[in-house]
């Protein structure tokens, strides 16, 4: 009867770890989507919130609205503006994406009740997660009421991110039992080289987020007819985010220099290996946006790889100490409650 309560609770401990990670990818899918919506300038595509000009299907041609809908809606930025089928539909399925989301992580919670007597703080940062979804649903409303200020365009994306850190712990929390651990002595070292790498990336993110607010003022000022002049009419802050990506590329490289010579499970020389990977990407795509004229598409690329990096160092960082971050999980993993498989 034990052996088969164990087997049970086996299978549910898996199903909610891959529900977890494909939550997690859908949050960063729906990064990818926001960038998209910024990067083409599509934020009020959809001038109100839930709905679009007033239906819940979107138009896709001027003559679905009021004669009057640049009046109607002059308030929210319309005044001059001509309808454009394209942006708002891009705007919509980035709102679609953002529903979806929200029940996967509905979902996760639920999933997450199973742990209450095994390991409540999953099913309490569970829980937390989603909440913060309904709170970035009402940022989102606030984003489109408030005309796409620059501030709470900012604040949008961190609490973006915030979700997806709360939801990487939960996974990594749920994955401790099965993942080797990895105890080498130069792990403190190591840990202090991710810390702080992964603490200039965060700084690099939000230095972007700043040069972000700058491609919109230069935008509006010379059109898009003048992309291929917006890299050089960006000024200081571009200056400092460009510069600072050195910063970025030596810090990487110095814990991954570490972390390569030490004997490790392969789980972690994939992810060690999938950042540097990401972080290349990340160089090539801002050297895109910089000298290749800013194309649209290269703007939400580089955020998500950014952020994608950060969320790969911060699993690393916790799978490192997880006899430390996770004791519950060791626990169970000594006692022969949890079985050790992928």
């Amino acid at each position: 009867m034990t052996n088969s309560a164990n087997r049970i609770d086996h299978r549910h401990e898996q199903q909610f770890r891959r529900l977890a990670l494909l939550t997690v990818a859908t949050i960063y899918l729906v990064i990818l989507a926001g960038g998209i919506v910024r990067g083409t300038g599509s934020g009020m595509g959809c001038p109100d919130w839930p709905k679009c000009f007033g239906q819940w299907v979107p138009p896709t041609d001027v003559s679905q609205l009021p004669p009057n809908y640049q009046e109607i809606y002059s308030h929210r930025g319309y005044g001059d503006t001509l309808f454009n089928p394209v942006k708002t539909w891009i705007e919509y399925v980035n709102r679609l994406l953002g529903v979806l989301t929200g029940f996967f992580i509905f979902l996760t919670f639920l999933t997450s009740l199973r742990f209450l007597k095994t390991d409540r703080v999953i099913t309490i940062l569970s829980f937390l997660g989603f909440l913060l979804v309904g709170f970035q649903g009402w940022l989102g409303a606030k984003v489109v009421s408030n005309v796409l200020a620059p501030w709470i365009v900012t604040l949008h994306m961190l609490v973006a991110i915030l979700i997806v850190g709360v939801l990487i712990y939960v996974a990594a929390r749920s994955y401790a039992a099965v993942v080797p651990s990895n105890s080498t002595k130069h792990q403190v070292l190591i840990n202090r080289f991710l810390i702080i790498s992964s603490i200039v990336l965060l700084i690099q993110i939000l230095l972007g987020t700043q040069v972000r607010e700058e491609v919109d003022r230069v935008a509006r000022s010379l059109g898009e007819a003048g992309r291929d002049q917006w890299a050089t009419n960006l000024g200081i802050k571009f200056v400092i985010h460009r510069s600072f990506s050195w910063v970025v590329v030596i810090t990487q490289l110095l814990w991954y220099w570490r972390f390569r010579q030490q004997d490790k499970p392969a789980v972690f020389t994939s992810l060690s290996n999938g950042t540097v990977i990401l972080t290349v990407l990340q160089i090539a795509t801002g050297v895109t946006l910089a000298y290749l004229g800013m194309p649209a598409i290269a703007q939400p690329i580089h955020l998500t790889i950014s952020i994608a990096t950060l969320g790969i160092q911060f699993v690393l960082i916790l799978l490192i100490n997880k006899e430390s971050l996770f004791p519950r999980w060791d626990e169970r993993l000594s006692s022969g409650k949890v079985v050790n498989t992928l």
